[in-house]
């Protein structure tokens, strides 16, 4: 598949190696032009491309940019993206601590919904309930017993099928979470977030979700952290996660 990634941070760098490590062809962007990529690409054996040239043509197209960045895309870059190619959204809303605040996701419309609102398509939320080291370093192949699993949302079946079919590309079992307004049951500091879960926990961890509780939580976020000292392992973290992601 031909494969644009808009954004080349921690999850879309890592989407970029393993995406293109499974064989798909890959086009990187991000904020600083084809210039400003170019290394990167050359690093993961990527083509470097500015937004447009991420967009034109490809079969998926994941967007991993924060949150204001989203509002920020020109209005017509969607205009030459396939209407059968999914649009991944792999962003997680934190308000104070990196984003502005935005009254709609505050007053409970799903994160990836307001997404979709802004760019004008419909969208798959994926990749976003996964830790970047997780992701870079925790694939197994299918069948393997300690395969983690990333959450899906989304209202396109067909969409959803090609989606899964990359994170299983990625070395991870895809878990359907439902619809895209569902999707409030991955965002940051549900209890399917940022936790190492199989499948079986994965879909566990989506149905304890509680409407409303995450977001006293994920504010709380970074003082938890600052409990585990100055260099966490990932084990810290995860077990962190899993203590404070718990419903009530």
């Amino acid at each position: 598949m031909k494969i644009g990634i808009i954004g080349t941070g921690n999850i879309g760098g890592a989407l970029a190696r393993k995406l293109g490590a499974a064989g798909h062809q890959i086009r990187v962007a991000n904020s600083r032009g084809v210039e400003g990529v170019r290394a990167f690409a050359e690093e993961v054996g990527a083509t470097p491309v500015d937004i447009r040239g991420a967009v034109k043509g490809v079969d998926a197209l994941i967007l991993s940019i924060p949150f204001p960045a989203v509002a920020g895309l020109p209005k017509d870059l969607f205009d030459d993206l396939p209407e059968a190619a999914p649009v991944i959204d792999t962003g997680n809303y934190y308000p104070g601590m990196r984003d502005p605040q935005i009254s709609e996701i505050d007053d409970g419309l799903a994160e990836s919904v307001w997404v979709s609102r802004q760019i004008g398509r419909p969208i798959v939320k994926a990749f976003n309930n996964i830790l970047a080291y997780s992701l870079a370093e925790l694939g197994r192949p299918a069948g393997a017993s300690d395969r983690l699993a990333i959450a899906m949302a989304g209202d396109d079946p067909k969409a959803k099928t090609i989606v899964a079919g990359l994170v299983n590309d990625v070395g991870f079992d895809p878990v359907d979470a439902g619809a895209l307004a569902d999707s409030w049951r991955q965002q940051p500091s549900t209890p399917a977030y940022c936790c190492d879960w199989n499948a079986e926990e994965t879909r566990a961890a989506l149905a304890l979700a509680q409407p409303g509780a995450a977001p006293a939580k994920r504010d709380a976020m970074m003082e938890a952290y600052s409990k585990l000292g100055a260099n966490p392992t990932h084990a810290d973290i995860v077990a962190s996660n899993r203590v404070a992601n718990a419903p009530n």
